[in-house]
């Protein structure tokens, strides 16, 4: 009885074509209480729909789920390797983890798993990284390159270079990078990217490269809690935005950036990182697990160390840290 009254709902909105439907004319259409109606509304926004609601006019769809399948991705994407394998999951409690086990398994060089929703993702220190369905990109790329473990996190590097990339080129935003895996957009966080190891003492067996972009989302989709410091591309370009084009573009760039690494180093990818850095020349607060490190960020080292100019003109290395501008 649900799914059906669901469905007369749907196409009613269908039928529409984008024209506001009042709350008493949707109730007629599904045979039930205007308040039955704004229940499965609020059921359908769970699911992935956006609607605008206005006052005395009703609501209108403005836009429906977009499913993302290894079809539609591999259909477009122009990589040699990156991408040939697609694991694609409706629901999962983190990419990281199936990633983690293919590679266990023995799983291809350049393997992606993507899903719709994430019900456990986590990005650094553990923190949960919050991935609802039909709404985002949430994959994670595994990598076997020939290096010692300590070049691995010139990796996170590598892909925030890849991810602004492909976003200046899919909506036209000025993204910028928050050291070391965090990217702004208007200030606010739209991606986080989470580099994570399988290796020997001397050598990689593999690294995962989880990243996760906030794509669709509107306002009413966050937590509370986030709504100051997170947003996503449809909010801040105005539109909403193919997530199988942005994963074509995420990998394509990712491809080849990767390729420039293994054969010319990281020196090319830290320019190209540091032109995109939000932090570079100010004034920023590193919060590291002993204490606050203030100062001028000067850029990075060719290990992808952060370095601060504090006021007495020593130079600290910074290895791991929260970052925030001073006038944060």
């Amino acid at each position: 009885m649900q799914s059906e009254l669901r469905k007369r709902l749907i196409e009613a909105f269908t039928d529409a074509g984008g024209e506001f439907l009042s709350g008493q004319h949707l109730a007629e259409i599904a045979g039930c209480s205007r308040t039955a109606v704004w229940k499965h509304i609020e059921e359908l926004r769970k699911e992935g729909f956006v609607f605008e609601a206005v006052k005395r006019k009703g609501y209108k769809i403005l836009q429906t789920p977009e499913k993302v399948s290894a079809d539609e991705i591999s259909l477009g994407l122009k990589t040699a390797f990156l991408g040939r394998t697609i694991h694609y999951e409706e629901s999962v409690s983190s990419t990281q983890k199936i990633a983690h086990r293919l590679v266990t398994d023995g799983v291809s060089d350049g393997t992606v798993v993507v899903a719709e929703e994430q019900t456990s993702g986590k990005g650094r220190m553990d923190r949960q990284w919050h991935s609802p369905k039909y709404s985002g990109v949430w994959m994670s790329v595994i990598l076997k390159p020939n290096l010692p473990p300590p070049r691995a996190p010139q990796l996170t590097l590598v892909a925030a270079v890849a991810v602004v990339q492909a976003i200046e080129e899919l909506t036209g935003l000025m993204p910028q990078i928050k050291w070391p895996n965090d990217i702004l957009v208007g200030g606010k966080k739209v991606t986080g990217i989470l580099t994570e190891l399988q290796a020997d003492s001397d050598r990689i067996k593999a690294v995962i490269i989880g990243i996760g972009i906030n794509v669709n989302q509107q306002y009413e989709d966050f937590p509370e809690e986030l709504l100051h410091t997170a947003s996503s591309l449809a909010i801040e370009s105005g539109k909403p935005i193919s997530r199988a084009s942005l994963i074509q573009s995420v990998l394509s760039r990712l491809e080849k950036l990767y390729i420039t690494y293994l054969q010319n180093g990281f020196h090319p990818i830290k320019l190209l990182w540091e032109s995109y850095a939000i932090s570079i020349g100010k004034n920023i607060i590193a919060r590291t697990l002993t204490g606050e490190i203030k100062g001028k960020a000067l850029g990075i080292t060719e290990d992808g160390v952060l370095m601060i100019e504090q006021e007495d003109g020593a130079v600290r290395q910074v290895y791991s840290a929260d970052i925030l501008l001073e006038n944060d």
